[in-house]
C-alpha cells in the first residue's frame, strides 16, 4: 500500500519523531483502519527519501505505544481493537482548523493556548484497553456503590500517593470526588460556615474562588510572587488556607521548603484548615518535587486534593481528596447517597490503571512531551525577552508571560487574536486589582508546531506593540 506522509527535513522535529506522529494521526483519525498492513520499513524509506533506520524508529516507537503490531514473518499492521479515543484526539490539524470565534475572522486558523489542556491524543492505546478490559471482567456491585468511591481505586490511589508525593495514607484517609470544585464544596459545608474567613492566593484559581463564595464564605486575598504563596502575607486568623504549592495557578511558582514549613506553622497557630490543591505536581521539568504539604503535616492539619483531569482527560471527571481521619467522616456525611455519584466502571478502570503502573508510566511519558513543548514555547518567545518574561515553567501545562511596564495585555490579546492565537489576560483570575501583567500560555493541548507557530506569532505582536519599548535598554520587571 502506498503511504503519504507530509515531512519537513528543515523542521527542529528529528525524522523519525515526524514518520512516527503522522502515522499516529492517521490511525486516530480514522485513515488507517486496525489490521491494515504497513509498507515494509524499506519500501517506505524508499518513497520518503529516507533511511530505512527513520523508518524502522517510528514503527518500533509506535509498536511500544500500542498502536502497531509487528508480526513475525508477516509485517507490521495497525493494531487490532485500538481504543476509542479517535473522538477525543486531534487530527495533525487540531488546533488550525476550527473557526476563530473569538477576532471574527473566520477564515484565520486558530492556536489556543487555553490553559488545563492535556494531550489526550497521546494516551497509551494498549493502556487504555487494559484499564477497560480490567472492568469488562467484573460484575458491578449492587446499588450505588461506596459513597466514599471504589475501595480499588482508593486503595491504589493510597499506594500511589505514599509512593509518588510522600502522602502517608490508607484508602481509608482518601475520598472520591467529581473533581477540584466538587471537594471544596464539600469542604465548605462540613466545616465552614457562612461568615467564616477564607485564605486565598492573589491571583488565584477562579472555579475555586466561586466555590467558596457561593458558600457565602469571606476570602481573604494573600499575595503570590515568583515562588508562590507569601506566607508572610497571611492573616493572622482564618479558618482555612487554600493553596496550589506544586505549579500557582496561574503564576507558575513553586512554593519553596521554607514557606511550606512556615504555612503548617501558620495553620497551627490559627487553628487553621490548609487546602492542599498539589496542581501540576506530576509534571516537573527541573529538580525533584518537593514533598506534599500533606506529607510534611502527617495529615493533621491538610486536606489534599487531586485530580485525573491533567494527567489523564477532564472528561472523566474524576477527582479525589485525602482528609484527617476526624474529618473524613464529617465530609463523608456531605456526600448525598441518593446523589449521582462517580460511576463505578469509570473507577475500577482507573483503579486498573494505577495499581498497573501503566498511570505513573504514562506520566513519564508525558512528562517528557511537555518538556518539549516548554521548550519550543522557550525557543519561540526568546526574541522578546526585553519586553516580556516566560514564568513558571518549572511545571506543569502552562506558563505565564509576564508583560513589561507599557504594553497592554488587552491589547497584545486582541492582536494575537486577529491573527489566529488565542490567549488569557490575567484579570480574571485576581479577586481585586490586578498587580501583575501578562497573558496565560496553557502548550499541554497544542502540538509542537502550533506551539512554535502560535509562539513566533505571539512575539511578532508583542514586539509591534512594544514600540518605542524595543529601543530601551533594558526593562524592569516586578
Amino acid at each position: 500500500m502506498e503511504l503519504a506522509l507530509n515531512l519537513d527535513p528543515r523542521a527542529r522535529k528529528p525524522l523519525y519523531r515526524q514518520v512516527a506522529d503522522e502515522i499516529r494521526h492517521a490511525i486516530l483519525a480514522g485513515r488507517l483502519r486496525s489490521g491494515t498492513r504497513l509498507p515494509p520499513s524499506r519500501t517506505l524509506a524508499t518513497a520518503l527519501g529516507v533511511s530505512r533506520v527513520v523508518v524502522t524508529s517510528a514503527y518500533e516507537e509506535l509498536v511500544a505505544e500500542g498502536y502497531l503490531e509487528a508480526r513475525r514473518g508477516s509485517g507490521t499492521y495497525v493494531a487490532q481493537d485500538l481504543p476509542a479515543v479517535s473522538s477525543l484526539a486531534p487530527s495533525p490539524a487540531h488546533s488550525v482548523n476550527r473557526a476563530l470565534a473569538a477576532s471574527g475572522h473566520p477564515e484565520v486558523p486558530v492556536i489556543d493556548f487555553a490553559p488545563g489542556r492535556p494531550a489526550v491524543e497521546r494516551l497509551h492505546p494498549a493502556a487504555w484497553r487494559r484499564m477497560w478490559r480490567a472492568v469488562a471482567r467484573q460484575l458491578p456491585p449492587p446499588g450505588y456503590g461506596d459513597p466514599a468511591g471504589d475501595p480499588e481505586l482508593r486503595a491504589s490511589l493510597a499506594d500511589y500517593l505514599g509512593r509518588a508525593r510522600g502522602v502517608g495514607c490508607t484508602a481509608e484517609d482518601v475520598l472520591i470526588t467529581s473533581g477540584t470544585v466538587e471537594a471544596l464544596d464539600l469542604l465548605a459545608r462540613a466545616v465552614l460556615r457562612p461568615g467564616d474567613r477564607v485564605a486565598f492566593e492573589e491571583p488565584g484559581y477562579p472555579a475555586a474562588r466561586r466555590a467558596l463564595l457561593a458558600r457565602g464564605l469571606l476570602l481573604e486575598p494573600v499575595p503570590v510572587d515568583e515562588d508562590g504563596l507569601c506566607t508572610d502575607r497571611l492573616p493572622n486568623r482564618a479558618a482555612l488556607v487554600y493553596v496550589t504549592p506544586s505549579h500557582q495557578y496561574p503564576l507558575g511558582g513553586r512554593l519553596p521548603i521554607g514557606r511550606r514549613v512556615a504555612l503548617l506553622k501558620w495553620a497551627e497557630a490559627a487553628g487553621a484548615l490548609v487546602i492542599e490543591d498539589d496542581y501540576d505536581s506530576e509534571f516537573r521539568f527541573d529538580g525533584p518535587p518537593l514533598p506534599a504539604l500533606a506529607g510534611l503535616d502527617g495529615l493533621r492539619r491538610v486536606v489534599y486534593l487531586g485530580t485525573f483531569s491533567k494527567v489523564l482527560l477532564p472528561g472523566l471527571r474524576v477527582g479525589y481528596l485525602v482528609a484527617p481521619r476526624e474529618l473524613r467522616d464529617r465530609i463523608l456525611a456531605m456526600k448525598d447517597p441518593s446523589e449521582v455519584h462517580t460511576p463505578w466502571p469509570v473507577q475500577r478502570a482507573l483503579a486498573a490503571l494505577v495499581a498497573s503502573g501503566d498511570f505513573e508510566r504514562h506520566i513519564r511519558r508525558m512528562r517528557r512531551h511537555y518538556g518539549e513543548l516548554r521548550a519550543e514555547l522557550r525557543r519561540a518567545l526568546s526574541p522578546v525577552e526585553p519586553l516580556a518574561r516566560l514564568r513558571g515553567l518549572e511545571a506543569g501545562l502552562h506558563a505565564f508571560l509576564e508583560l513589561s511596564p507599557g504594553l497592554n495585555p488587552a491589547r497584545v490579546a486582541e492582536a494575537a487574536a486577529a491573527r489566529g492565537v488565542l490567549v488569557r489576560t490575567l484579570e480574571p483570575y485576581f479577586l481585586g486589582v490586578p498587580t501583575r501583567s501578562g497573558v496565560l500560555l496553557g502548550y499541554g493541548g497544542l502540538s509542537p508546531e502550533d506551539v512554535q507557530r502560535g509562539a513566533r506569532i505571539l512575539a511578532e505582536v508583542i514586539q509591534e506593540q512594544g514600540g518605542v519599548l524595543c529601543t530601551l535598554r533594558s526593562v524592569s520587571f516586578r
